[in-house]
């Protein structure tokens, strides 16, 4: 038969070329997109008053812990709220919202484990989490010493505290473990202010540009 316009053979590859490239954009766009590394600043009030730090994120540490981190600090989960577990020789802990309502919420979204690729040094940040497996939520510490000893308990850090934010970090206020855990997460900052007045506060926490620094 006779060819008719549209069936000249270069107008079929073409039509056809089109086709697979758009099936191509279309996988592409499925796939998981990666974070790189980002950086949060924290903007606290400690016992020597107002300061910050920054949080430099690997998200080829952890990508897991990375990745809902950023999510977290994307929907202000972290704004306003208490450090809450703080013990020198070891760590201090935060990641309890003043809202009740967030941490019903957080909690019932935990995350898969990961492989521990860095240890828990002196300033890196790790997602804390129970004995049972995937229990990551969204409590976070930061290592005041080399605790090397959690890395075999799945505990995978996933960014470091910056340059002397180490210095803010240390000046948070020695709570020890007294605030209860159960009443922060029912009551929020109702509980903590009016028990734990001299806690201290993260005021906020965003991702910041390298101009920024």
């Amino acid at each position: 038969r006779s060819l008719k316009p549209f069936d000249r053979p270069g107008r079929k590859f073409n039509l056809y070329r089109s086709r697979m490239f758009a099936r191509l954009l279309l996988s592409f766009s499925c796939l998981p997109v990666a974070l790189g590394d980002f950086r949060v600043k924290f903007d606290v009030i400690t016992t020597s008053g107002e300061g910050s730090f920054v949080v430099k994120v690997h998200e080829d540490w952890a990508p897991i812990g990375a990745a809902r981190f950023k999510e977290l600090v994307q929907a202000k989960f972290y704004d306003d709220i208490r450090f809450f577990r703080v013990i020198p020789s070891f760590m201090v802990q935060f990641g309890l919202s003043g809202d009740p309502s967030k941490n019903a919420e957080w909690r019932s979204k935990p995350i898969n484990d990961e492989p521990v690729k860095q240890s828990n040094k002196p300033a890196y940040i790790t997602f804390a989490k129970t004995g049972a497996p995937n229990s990551r939520t969204t409590q976070l510490f930061i290592n005041y010493v080399d605790n090397a000893r959690l890395d075999d308990m799945g505990f995978a850090p996933f960014g470091e505290v910056e340059g002397n934010g180490m210095d803010v970090v240390k000046q948070i206020y020695d709570c020890g473990e007294r605030p209860n855990q159960g009443q922060i997460q029912s009551r929020g900052n109702e509980y903590l202010d009016a028990e734990f007045p001299k806690l201290s506060k993260i005021v906020q926490a965003r991702v910041i540009q390298p101009e920024e620094l």
